[in-house]
């Protein structure tokens, strides 16, 4: 009997001793990445690649106190990433260093500084057709406590600027009938087509991705300055009720600010991206798993019922998982992050699928994407996840920040609309 036992026993352990040829996710799929750049200091999300491979990038002030120009600390919101590694602000030290800092403390409570021709908190850095480098300034700021003020008149602008040249061309000043005070500009897509504005000049599409509820679509005309908002506050733009996503395991639930309530992810309309012809505007919440498309015609409109129309005209793509920054490239794929899933996927509007791109156990939280003339797409991974913002209010960043980047599918590259 102790001898059947024993031998029990002996099975016993050698089943277990083989334990790992039980099946497991390998945790990695498609093309291998490969490290771009690593950020050791300022925290970034944007990254915009022109046509020869110069590099750019942003530190917005909005989303990490470090970042916020104090008018003595010398920071940068928008940098070139330099072929020897180096970050350098762009286009210039002076508008990166507004008179004062960023805030403003005269007012009760503080605001953001109202300046037009310095930048206060730049959330997004994009590259048009034309290889123009395009900023997108929030004109908000963190407190040292973590509080987001809010923006003054003058401080929510888009600045185009002549990399050639590295001089500022044109600066776009949002009225706060547009952008309000507690607006978030998040992201911005181009289409430079002559046809698409009486202007000639093209159209600009910006995301209101604010925790505020101020969400919606804002559209400029970028011949005559103007801009309108579209599908203000309806629910496609917004964060969904009591969504929690989850990453690396962990669930994801959000502190407004110091003294505030944890609550779930409220952060609404972020992701954009333009399908490869401009006739479709894609989008979606970072609270939420959906995407949502829009036919950009709807957006340009002006007539009285334009925005009854630009509604009804909205459409439900898929099921894409939590993700942020947005991208489109010549085979029509729209790319997006999923964090929950350590990957980035695409949607192929084609056949209505969703498609894996690249898994990696590195990937925490893409922020932003950029197809590249080159034939990759480069992304930024800043851990925004495990910033204080999110439970249990602990920065447990861990610096470096990645810039990745990966060869895409069915040499996909760049879209020109122009």
């Amino acid at each position: 009997m102790l001898s059947f036992s024993i031998l029990n026993l002996g099975l016993s352990l050698a089943a277990l001793s083989s334990a790992q040829q039980i099946r497991s996710d390998p945790g990695v799929a498609g093309p291998p990445l490969e490290i771009v750049h690593l950020y050791n200091d300022q925290w970034p999300t944007g990254i915009t690649v022109s046509r020869s491979g110069r590099k750019f990038s942003n530190y917005p002030s909005g989303l990490d106190a470090n970042n916020t120009n104090t008018g003595t600390n010398n920071k940068h919101a928008v940098a070139e990433i330099l072929p020897n590694g180096t970050e350098a602000a762009y286009p210039n030290s002076e508008i990166n260093n507004p008179p004062g800092g960023a805030i403003n403390y005269t007012t009760s409570p503080p605001t953001g500084a109202n300046y037009q021709n310095y930048l206060i908190g730049v959330q997004s850095v994009v590259l048009d057709a034309q290889d123009r480098l395009w900023i997108l300034d929030t004109g908000r700021a963190l407190l040292p406590d973590g509080t987001l003020v809010n923006a003054s008149p003058g401080g929510p602008k888009l600045v185009g600027v002549n990399i050639q040249t590295n001089t500022v061309f044109q600066t776009i000043v949002f009225p706060p009938t547009v952008a309000y005070p507690d607006s978030y500009l998040n992201d911005v897509r181009f289409d430079l087509r002559p046809s698409v504005t009486p202007s000639g000049a093209g159209v600009a599409y910006i995301t209101d991705s604010s925790n505020a509820g101020r969400n919606g679509i804002i559209v400029v005309d970028l011949g005559t300055s103007e801009s309108w908002r579209r599908l203000d506050g309806v629910v496609e733009t917004r964060p969904e009720r009591g969504f929690v996503p989850y990453v690396w395991g962990q669930p994801l639930y959000y502190l407004p600010g110091p003294d505030q309530p944890l609550t779930t992810v409220p952060l609404g309309s972020d992701g954009i991206a333009l399908s490869a012809d401009g006739a479709t505007l894609f989008f979606g919440p970072v609270g939420g798993r959906g995407l949502y498309s829009v036919p950009t015609a709807r957006l340009r409109d002006h007539s009285p019922t334009a925005e009854l129309r630009a509604q009804a005209a909205l459409n439900n793509r898929a099921q894409r998982g939590v993700s942020d920054g947005f991208e489109t490239d010549t085979n029509g794929f729209v790319y997006m992050g999923n964090m929950e899933q350590n990957e980035i996927g695409f949607h192929n509007p084609a056949n209505a699928s969703m498609t894996l791109f690249v898994r990696d156990p590195r990937i925490s939280w893409v922020d932003t994407m950029s197809v590249a003339s080159d034939g990759h797409l480069y992304f930024t991974d800043n851990q925004l996840a495990f910033s204080s913002a999110f439970y249990p209010g602990e920065d447990r960043r861990e610096r470096p920040f990645v810039l990745f980047r990966a060869p895409l599918p069915g040499n996909g590259s760049r879209v020109f609309l122009k």
